[in-house]
């Protein structure tokens, strides 16, 4: 009796009813592929003839063999609708979704002919049809668990179109990677999907060759796809007539090189150029005859284009001799009355197409956001740009680019005389709230020279919230006039970054007053504050501190930097996150920053240790009763083989 009280109990009739009927729609689905039943629907893009019955493609199985899951929505009550789509694969479930839709648009006519009104419709169609959403959602999350692109916090997330969109995006991905092999020579829509991915939405061994095309795949599915990532050889015209049935948002090419790769980007954008908003390309050749032809596909001469976002990373888009300048890249930013975000990374510009980009971008009506031209070689164009003022009504008004509020100036080997420079353009963006200049070598006489520009921006009426100005090789003595500048003001700053440059431990007095200042964020990783650093933060450290989010690893602390954090726990009620990562701090260290955690955490959610050669999960066992969601708080490493020690440990 006591080994039968420990067997699980027997399932239900009403159970074994329902397995019997999930088990059913996935055989068939799986012979079918998921094809058009009694009211004509494919299983995923909808609509159809009406026709019945299956074509010979779709396996060629007698459609009164078939069990229907139209004849499945109608028979079953929706409790047990609901129960049987959490035991359905992918595609079945498609079939039954689009077999419930249609119940509940019936039911609606029906109620309309009642006198029911058009709220208590919706809402009923509402309570039917839209709980699905958590069975896809499961399915997503079961195959991808590590991908957070379904999230979205704007608004409801439509799960079912997110997880076709990305199951397109895996068939095409592993199409690219055959199309690559030198021996490639056949069609691309003829390629086999592998019986992995074939498996995740049948669930069963039995699909057809027929099915596990990318042809098939991208005409069943492909009117869910509003966002891709396309290889350059997948870029032609048979791919184009694959993706027909796609309402494309947002597009990234990546390797776009040959001419064919070209012409095939040229039919797609061709395609979607009423519903594109973003495009971006990475590791391209374009060229200026090449950059011609693409704008020319978006919008033609004299008329607009929708584009919100455009970004171009790692591609050339000039030829140097003699200096070539693509007039369909300016007419398109000239007419991108929507355009919102312009990134230009690494893209070989020199500082004569920078010059005539902005200059583009001034006398456009484009309400641009975000303005990014990074890791490029410009080192004077700010000076060219002012010289040449007097031709532009836009430079000689008081206010330019008013709708600008991110500018991205990284790596661009701006000089400490380019900053002059810049400060009188900055002067002229009222709207600004995040700056970043890192990466120019720009040293304490630029920064210096932007100090007016920053005390200005912080205290009008849409103040500066983020500057950013990491590797800039600034001295103690440039950041301390900064950090004066922006303790001095009522208007604090929400985001700093100081990283990587090396001012040493008489940085600490003024980095410490500047933490009373209400500061939210900031970024003081690999400084070289030293023991001696943390020492005099520690000490100096006011009484109420506004952090949410710190990060000082890389500054060989020691254990004055674990006194440091926990004084800082205790003293910033609203700490979110450290990062304390590679400080070489001693095994005792646990024990310090515990003893500041029983004090309570609040809204502490992860203090990072790693990176500390000395620490394990083996020192001080206890830090494990300290957790924030279900995770613990301290982040240390696994155990003393596993670390690699930081490359200024001894």
């Amino acid at each position: 009796m006591e080994e039968l009280s420990k067997k699980a109990p027997a399932p239900s009739l009403l159970s074994l009813c329902l397995d019997a009927v999930a088990a059913r729609l996935i055989s068939d689905n799986a012979r079918a592929g998921g094809g058009v039943g009694r009211t004509g629907w494919p299983g995923g893009c909808g609509g159809g003839d009406g026709l019945g019955g299956f074509s010979e493609d779709d396996g060629g199985e007698a459609d009164e063999d078939r069990l229907h899951p139209e004849e499945v929505a109608e028979g079953l009550p929706w409790e047990l609708l609901h129960r049987l789509a959490s035991r359905l694969p992918p595609v079945a479930l498609e079939s039954l979704h689009h077999a419930a839709h249609a119940r509940c648009c019936s039911s609606a006519k029906t109620t309309s002919g009642l006198g029911l009104q058009d709220g208590d419709r919706r809402g009923m169609k509402r309570s039917r049809c839209e709980d699905f959403s958590t069975t896809w959602q499961l399915l997503f999350k079961l195959r991808w668990p590590l991908d957070n692109a379904g999230h979205n916090n704007l608004g409801t997330v439509d799960w079912q179109q997110k997880y076709w969109e990305k199951h397109l995006q895996e068939c095409l991905d592993e199409a690219a990677e055959s199309a690559f092999l030198p021996s490639f020579c056949g069609n691309i829509g003829e390629l086999s999907i592998s019986a992995k991915i074939m498996n995740s939405i049948y669930q069963s061994i039995d699909t057809s060759q027929h099915h596990s095309r990318l042809e098939y795949q991208c005409s069943k599915f492909g009117c869910y796809v509003r966002c891709l990532r396309l290889q350059g050889v997948l870029c032609n015209a048979e791919t184009s007539d694959l993706l027909q049935q796609c309402k494309l948002e947002r597009l990234m090419f990546i390797r776009i090189i040959s001419d064919p790769e070209v012409n095939g980007a040229c039919l797609l954008l061709s395609w979607h150029a009423e519903t594109l908003l973003s495009l971006e390309f990475i590791h391209c050749q374009l060229y200026p005859t090449i950059m011609d032809k693409i704008c020319r596909s978006l919008c033609q001469e004299g008329s607009s284009h929708g584009i919100q976002r455009f970004s171009i990373k790692s591609s050339q888009i000039c030829e140097t001799k003699p200096l070539t300048i693509s007039s369909g890249l300016l007419n398109f930013l000239s007419s991108g009355k929507s355009l919102h975000l312009l990134s230009l990374n690494d893209t070989k510009m020199q500082s004569s197409l920078a010059q005539m980009i902005i200059h583009t971008l001034l006398e456009s009506s484009c309400d641009l956001h975000t303005l990014e031209i990074s890791e490029n070689n410009i080192a004077g164009w700010l000076s060219k740009l002012n010289k040449s003022s007097t031709n532009s009504l836009a430079l000689r008004s008081d206010i330019f680019m008013n709708s600008l509020s991110i500018l991205n100036l990284r790596e661009n080997n701006l000089q400490k005389d380019d900053v002059v420079d810049l400060h009188k353009i900055l002067i002229k963006m009222p709207n600004l709230r995040d700056l970043d200049i890192s990466g120019n070598p720009i040293m304490d006489e630029g920064i210096r020279s932007m100090i007016p520009f920053i005390s200005w921006s912080i205290q009008k009426e849409n103040p500066l919230l983020r500057l950013t100005v990491e590797n800039c090789e600034l001295s103690s003595i440039g950041v301390i006039m900064l950090l004066e500048c922006l303790t001095t003001v009522k208007q604090p700053l929400d985001v700093l970054s100081i990283a990587d440059n090396h001012l040493g431990s008489s940085v600490a007095a003024a980095l410490a007053k500047f933490l009373g200042s209400h500061v939210r964020a900031l970024n003081a990783t690999d400084i070289g504050l030293g023991t001696l650093g943390f020492q005099i933060l520690e000490e100096a450290l006011p009484t109420e501190v506004a952090l949410s989010h710190i990060n000082i690893s890389k500054n060989r602390g020691g254990i004055r930097a674990a006194y440091f954090v926990s004084r800082l726990i205790g003293r910033a009620p609203n700490l979110v996150s450290v990062n304390a990562a590679a400080n070489l701090l001693p095994p005792e260290s646990l024990e310090v920053i515990c003893n500041s955690l029983k004090q309570g955490t609040c809204y502490l959610e992860r203090v990072d240790l790693t990176g500390n050669m000395h620490l394990s999960s083996n020192i001080f066992p206890a830090f494990l009763e300290f957790k924030k969601h279900g995770k613990p708080i301290l982040v240390v490493p696994p155990n003393l083989s596993t670390c690699a020690p930081y490359d200024d440990d001894p």
